[in-house]
């Protein structure tokens, strides 16, 4: 498949890319600084902007199997970044008729908030508060959509190498253990393909 990537550069967003050119897919990726990906393959094409640039996502779009998005909030990026970058994302999809969408948020969102401890739902509150409210406006994006969506809520995100042991399912019974970032890419690279979680939010552990 030919898979665009945004939030390429992030900790998951590696892995992503790492996998899917493993897996032998074309991989398009939107990168402020094409620096931070060191892949050399030919099946990877590195386009060179930011998430709320029309021109830019849309060239990342263009010709595309399925879109992952794996935005994150940091310092560096304006308010709402994740919920915004993912409107312009959704938008191009609609104009260029890509269907497949899955997106990478955290366990927490919306209604897996009773599945994580109750300190970090104090934290969701407070420090937290930003980020989970951008990445609930984003899951409502996706859901209001209209398009093939799969949103991905992963637990405690830690490094480590892939594992395949990892917990996944969209009945709330997944609580927030830790989980690496490979094994989310894993995951979120089978959503492709499976349409076991259509239009649902598995969370994994």
């Amino acid at each position: 498949m030919k898979v665009a990537i945004f939030g390429a550069t992030g900790g998951t967003g590696q892995q992503l890319v790492a996998q899917a050119l493993e897996a032998g897919h074309i991989v398009q990726a939107l990168v402020r600084d094409p620096s931070r990906l060191t892949h050399t393959n030919p099946d990877l094409t590195l386009i060179t902007g930011d998430v709320l640039d029309a021109n830019a996502v849309s060239a990342t779009v263009q010709g595309a199997d399925a879109v992952i998005v794996t935005l994150g909030n940091t310092a560096n990026n304006p308010d709402w970044i994740v919920s915004d970058g993912t409107r312009v994302v959704v938008e191009a999809m609609k104009q260029q008729e890509v269907r497949r969408l899955v997106v990478v948020t955290s366990l927490g969102v919306g209604d897996s908030r009773s599945q994580v401890p109750f300190a970090f739902r104090m934290l969701m509150s407070t420090v937290l508060k930003k980020p989970m409210e951008d990445k609930e406006r984003q899951e409502q994006l996706v859901r209001e959509s209209g398009l093939d969506w799969i949103i991905v809520r992963p637990g405690g995100l830690i490094d480590g190498p892939k594992t395949g042991a990892y917990k996944a399912g969209a009945d709330g019974k997944i609580g927030a253990g830790q989980v690496a970032r490979a094994d989310v890419a894993d995951f979120v690279l089978k959503q492709l393909t499976d349409d076991a979680y259509l239009h649902q939010t598995p969370a994994m552990s």
